[in-house]
C-alpha cells in the first residue's frame, strides 16, 4: 500500500499532500495540547507498534503481498488525533530511512494510511460500539470491524490514486508517464487483496489489541470516548506498561515472518518489473529511480548481513527512530518550558 516515487504525477502528489497537511497539523495541535508526560510513552509505543506491524508481509491472491497497518488499533486506544500523528511519524521514517514508500508520494501515503484509515476505522468502531457501556465482546467486535473498514478505505484510495494516472498523464501514443495501471486494474487489485487477506489481518490485529487493553486498563479505552475523556486516566500502570513494551519486543523478534513471502506488493514494482509486464518502463517511474537516491537500508536490509538479521536490526532501528520521533519533541518542549505546578497534566486526546 506504500506508493513509491514515480507512480504518481507531481500534481497528484501536490494535491494529496495538500489534503493531508491540514489534517496532520490539526491532529498535532490537538495532541500537543492534551498529551501529558506519562501519555507520551503510549504514543511512542503505538507508533512503534504500527511500524513493526507493517513489516509483516502477507501473500495475497495474484502473486503479490499486503500487510496490516495497526492504525485503527492506535486510534481506538489513544484517540484518532494521536493515531494520525503516530502513523505519520512511522510513514516518514519508513520513507526516509528504509525507502518503503516514496518521498514525493509521502503526502499520498499519509493521506491514505495515517488520515483516512484511522479516522474511518475509529468512526466505524464508535458506531458499532455505541454509547453507554458496551460489553467487552461488543467492543472487540467493533474494533475488528473498524480495522477491516479502515484498511479497505486506505486500499480504495490507493487504488484510485494509482488508477487515475494513465488516464490523466500519458504520451501522445498512449504510453503511461507514471503508473501504467488504470482504474479497471488498480481498484480490483487493491480492493480484492485487502478484502480477502489484509483486511482480516487488520481486523485480527485491532481486535486482539483492544481485547488486551480491556483487561490491562479499560479506562484507557474509555478515555477516547468523548463524553468520558475529561474524568478518566490515560496511562497504563507502570507494570502493565512494561508488559506492553515486552510485547513490542516479542513483535520485533517475530518480524522475520514478513520475509516468508518475497512477492512485491501491487503497485510497488520497479521500472524493470513493469517493463517486463507491459513492454516499457513509464518515464516517471524510471526517472524517479535514477534521480532519487535509495537509502542504504532500503527494503529493511543491512549491507553485509543475512536477510533475517538485517530485517531484525532494521525493525529495531525503525521502531527506535519512530518512538524517538514521538517522544523527542515533547522532551525538548519540556526542557525549554520547564515543568512545575503549572505544567500540563495527563489529559487525553480524542
Amino acid at each position: 500500500m506504500h506508493i513509491p516515487d514515480g507512480y504518481l504525477s507531481p500534481a497528484t502528489c501536490a494535491v494529496a499532500g495538500g489534503l493531508a497537511l491540514p489534517a496532520v497539523r490539526s491532529a498535532l495541535h490537538r495532541a500537543r495540547k492534551s498529551v501529558g508526560p506519562r501519555r507520551v510513552s503510549l504514543l511512542a509505543l503505538g507508533a512503534a507498534f504500527s511500524f513493526l506491524i507493517m513489516m509483516f508481509n502477507l501473500p495475497v491472491p495474484g502473486g503479490t503481498s499486503a500487510h496490516a497497518v495497526g492504525a485503527v488499533a492506535v486510534a481506538i486506544a489513544l484517540g484518532p488525533a494521536s493515531a494520525v500523528v503516530c502513523i505519520t511519524v512511522a510513514l516518514v521514517i519508513q520513507a526516509l530511512v528504509f525507502a518503503d514508500g516514496g518521498i514525493l508520494a509521502l503526502g499520498a501515503n499519509i493521506l491514505n494510511m495515517a488520515v483516512a484509515m484511522p479516522l474511518v476505522g475509529w468512526g466505524v468502531y464508535r458506531l458499532i460500539a455505541g454509547g453507554g457501556e458496551p460489553s467487552s465482546r461488543r467492543r472487540v467486535a467493533a474494533a475488528a470491524a473498524g480495522g477491516y473498514a479502515g484498511i479497505n478505505i486506505a486500499a480504495l484510495l490507493t487504488g484510485f490514486e494509482i488508477g487515475i494516472q494513465p488516464l490523466l498523464f500519458h504520451t501522445a501514443s498512449g504510453r503511461a508517464l507514471y503508473s501504467p495501471y488504470d482504474l479497471g486494474q488498480a481498484l480490483p487489485a487493491m480492493i480484492v487483496s485487502h478484502l480477502t487477506v489484509a483486511g482480516f489481518a487488520e481486523a485480527a490485529v485491532t481486535g486482539l489489541m483492544i481485547a488486551y487493553l480491556l483487561k490491562a486498563n479499560p479506562a484507557l479505552l474509555d478515555s477516547t470516548t468523548p463524553h468520558k475523556a475529561p474524568r478518566l486516566a490515560a496511562a497504563l500502570p507502570g507494570r502493565k506498561l512494561r508488559t506492553a513494551f515486552v510485547g513490542l519486543g516479542l513483535l520485533l523478534v517475530l518480524t522475520p515472518i514478513g520475509l516468508i513471502t518475497t512477492a512485491t506488493a501491487y503497485g510497488e514494482g520497479s521500472a524493470k518489473d513493469i517493463a517486463g509486464e507491459i513492454g516499457y518502463a513509464p518515464k516517471g517511474i524510471a526517472s524517479a529511480e535514477k534521480s532519487i537516491p535509495r537509502s542504504p537500508l532500503a527494503d529493511y536490509a543491512l549491507p553485509g548481513l543475512p536477510p533475517v538479521a538485517g530485517y531484525l536490526l532494521s525493525g529495531a532501528l525503525g521502531a527506535g527512530l519512530v518512538a524517538a520521533g514521538i517522544a523527542m519533541p515533547h522532551w525538548l518542549r519540556r526542557r525549554t518550558r520547564g515543568t512545575g505546578p503549572g505544567a500540563r497534566g495527563d489529559q487525553t486526546c480524542s
